[in-house]
């Protein structure tokens, strides 16, 4: 199998006190390390911030002149973290037919996803793109009164929530370690944002998670098969499933989280595992290798 050449990005330049790549570590070093049966390298992997905000991203812009075959992107931003030729660069890449993650977080946190189309429709903001059912459009979480709506509580920084699968097991689900076939865990977090699928897209709900504040359901993935329009696509409710701190809280946190952390993903050793399938599985189905 070829080297699979990922990039890794977030919406935001360098920043010690906030959800800069830095704190993706975990997981650039998982894929980095990944090898196939054989024993080689999977995939190669660039984990990057963007450039000074005010001016298009020197990689993004262009990302279909790259040799790139999938973007993680990583919208840690409060709506300004994509320029204009930015979304244009991404578009043309899905595309071309390569592979896009796009996770956000609660809130507005990560709006300027709005900008991108296709993908970018799946992701529902507080005042971008309002979630089509106006009944959801209601804070979830009681706890960090700070933070409003979608802020779907699956569970504290460091404990993990258990996954619904949602119709037939998608590739990126299945794991041949769990009994039932499919990865059971995610991490949790206490304020999650919100993902349906678009009607007129390719695109189906393949796994959702179950408040712990209310008990409502709501999504946690979002799956887009290859079409001519464009390559294969996930869109994430929160990006703190491939978090550092999600994955090991003693990897610490940007100053103005505030709420009190779990454990879980060290006591309950399957909940790392199949969040580390998991993210092995989505690197390899935006490659078109299951």
């Amino acid at each position: 199998m070829r080297t699979i050449q990922i990039l890794l990005q977030t919406t935001i330049p360098p920043a010690d006190n906030d959800w800069s790549i830095a704190r993706f570590s975990r997981l650039t070093e998982l894929l980095r390390t990944h090898r196939d049966d054989d024993e080689r390298v999977t995939f190669n992997v660039v984990a990057r911030d963007r450039d000074p905000l005010g001016q298009p991203d020197s990689i993004l812009s262009r990302l279909d002149e790259t040799e790139f075959d999938e973007l993680w992107l990583f919208a840690v931003d409060e709506g300004n973290g994509l320029a204009p030729e930015d979304c244009a660069g991404i578009t043309r890449f899905r595309q071309s037919g390569r592979g896009l993650l796009v996770t956000r977080d609660h809130m507005d946190l990560g709006c300027s996803l709005c900008t991108l189309g296709g993908v970018g429709k799946a992701h529902h903001f507080h005042t971008r793109n309002l979630h089509p059912d106006e009944s959801t459009r209601v804070a979830d979480d009681p706890y960090t009164t700070d933070i409003s709506w979608p802020n779907f509580h699956s569970g504290a920084n460091g404990d993990f929530q258990e996954v619904t699968i949602v119709g037939p097991t998608h590739p990126v689900l299945a794991s041949p370690d769990s009994p039932a076939g499919a990865i059971r865990f995610l991490p949790a977090h206490p304020h999650e944002g919100a993902v349906t699928a678009p009607e007129d897209e390719p695109a189906r709900v393949i796994a959702r998670g179950t408040s712990k504040a209310t008990g409502k359901r709501f999504n946690l993935a979002v799956a887009f098969e290859p079409s001519p329009a464009g390559g294969p696509a996930v869109a994430q409710s929160t990006f703190h499933h491939f978090a550092d701190y999600n994955w090991d809280t003693r990897l610490g946190c940007p100053s103005f989280v505030s709420e009190l952390p779990g454990n879980g993903m060290q006591t309950e050793q399957q909940a790392l595992r199949d969040t580390q399938r998991y993210a092995v599985n989505v690197a390899l189905w935006l490659a078109g290798e299951i």
